[in-house]
């Protein structure tokens, strides 16, 4: 590993270029303050970049999530490290040192022009992550088609070293021997902006284990569902069958404490309701079910976005599901015990079932020397304080970071964030330099 001994010196530091982090970033860089925007995957926008449509507008994700991430990249204070890691922040005095690694993506980004030439040239073909295992992609790939920045990354566990990316590229950017260099960051304060990560689909054993191939995650019928997702239309993952009978499961990942997830993660009804409207429409003979304990539709216009789903056909279903199993055909069956009429437990046929994965943190917080909550995301240091706060002062967090919550509010805590931020900076903190 190298390691770059001159520091970058910022006003801000924003961890994390989801919708939150971008948003926080954009208004402290619009109020005239240094930012330097870290993320750990290989492109900015986070989670919401991968999803077809936000409830309950229907409007397209990536039409609200791409300005933002343009915006991001060409703002003149703003300056964004992308397939990094922040593994520490500390505070001396008034200011906050980070350590950066900055992973190895085998190329130069000084020199790469994204052409998608090494992309076209590689013969190895692995699973795609962006596309949740649906689709694949080359080891070595930009990351998505509307990914920024456009650099590809060499997956060097999956490279066979043939060489034929060196060959074909045009600037010779390759670098097969490049390794993860650390810098060193000083701002005068922190956003953490971490997201989330959905519990995982093995994590309840009732459920398949994530074995069953047609019983899939939320995340993954976000990517059948979008315009640009891995098959172009929905189709199972098994045999590529155009499915007549789809159910969701709610809380199956959240309010259970047998899988150490006891709260409620707040989205999964809505986005399961938003994506059943979405199946209604491009399948419109499919019969869709959901299967819930209860429905919390909590947020302006969650609730007609529920009837209008019910007025659409889709039928709920009051019921537990107590396990899911597969006939030779690979269709699951589910078991349910309705819970309005004291019926018996039944075994029902789907040819796709998804689960409505809850919200875990995406980050252990605990390395940026602020305090988790037992949930695991970041805490508050008093009861009624805002959420953005964090225990130690000048850090602040938002969206995800600070626990479950749908994309509106993930927004506006992201403001909230980057004007306390900025107050802290101009009342009780260093001021950063440039």
């Amino acid at each position: 590993m190298t390691t770059e001994t001159i520091a970058v010196r910022k006003d801000a530091l924003v961890i994390g270029a989801g919708i939150a982090g971008l948003q926080a970033a954009l208004d402290l860089a619009d109020m005239g303050k240094s930012v330097l925007l870290v993320e750990r995957s290989a492109s900015i926008g986070g989670a919401m970049i991968g999803l077809s449509k936000v409830f309950p507008t229907l409007d397209c994700a990536s039409c609200i999530t791409t300005p933002r991430m343009a915006s991001s990249i060409h703002h003149p204070n703003i300056e964004t490290w992308t397939y990094a890691d922040v593994v520490s922040v500390e505070k001396t005095g008034n200011q906050f040192h980070a350590r950066v690694i900055r992973k190895q993506r085998h190329i130069r980004e000084q020199d790469c022009i994204g052409c998608k030439r090494c992309e076209e040239a590689c013969p190895v073909f692995v699973p795609d992550e962006f596309e949740h295992g649906l689709g694949a992609r080359k080891a070595i790939s930009i990351p998505f088609t509307n990914a920024i920045p456009q650099y590809p990354v060499l997956d060097i566990d999956n490279c066979m070293a043939c060489g034929a990316c060196a060959k074909a590229c045009p600037t010779q950017c390759i670098d097969f021997l490049q390794q993860p260099g650390e810098r060193d960051v000083e701002a005068g304060t922190v956003i953490v902006a971490t997201g989330f990560s959905l519990t995982p689909m093995g994590a309840k054993k009732h459920y398949g284990e994530g074995k069953f191939q047609n019983v899939i995650s939320a995340l993954a019928a976000e990517r059948l569902l979008a315009p640009h997702g891995p098959f172009g239309r929905v189709l199972r993952p098994s045999d590529g069958k155009i499915p007549s009978s789809i159910a969701y499961v709610l809380c199956a990942g959240s309010r259970d404490k047998s899988i150490g997830v006891p709260y409620c993660s707040r989205v999964c009804c809505m986005y399961a309701i938003k994506q059943a409207m979405l199946l209604s429409g491009s399948l419109p003979i499919a019969d869709i079910t959901i299967y819930y304990m209860d429905i919390r539709a909590f947020g302006k216009g969650y609730e007609q976005f529920y009837q209008n789903a019910k007025a659409m056909g889709i039928m709920f279903v009051k019921a537990k599901v107590g396990r899911i199993r597969e006939d030779a055909q690979h269709n699951p069956i589910v078991r349910i015990e309705r819970q309005e009429d004291n019926c018996r437990p039944e075994e029902v046929t789907h040819d796709l079932v998804v689960l409505a994965n809850g919200m875990l943190p995406g980050f252990d917080v605990s390395c940026l020397g602020i305090t988790k909550a037992l949930d695991g995301f970041t805490a508050s240091p008093h009861e009624k304080s805002l959420p953005i706060g964090t225990s130690e002062a000048g850090i602040f967090s938002a969206g995800t970071a600070t626990g479950p919550k749908d994309i509106v509010d993930t927004v506006v805590e992201a403001s909230a964030a980057a004007m306390e931020a900025a107050n802290y900076l101009r009342h009780g903190g260093a001021h950063g330099r440039s």
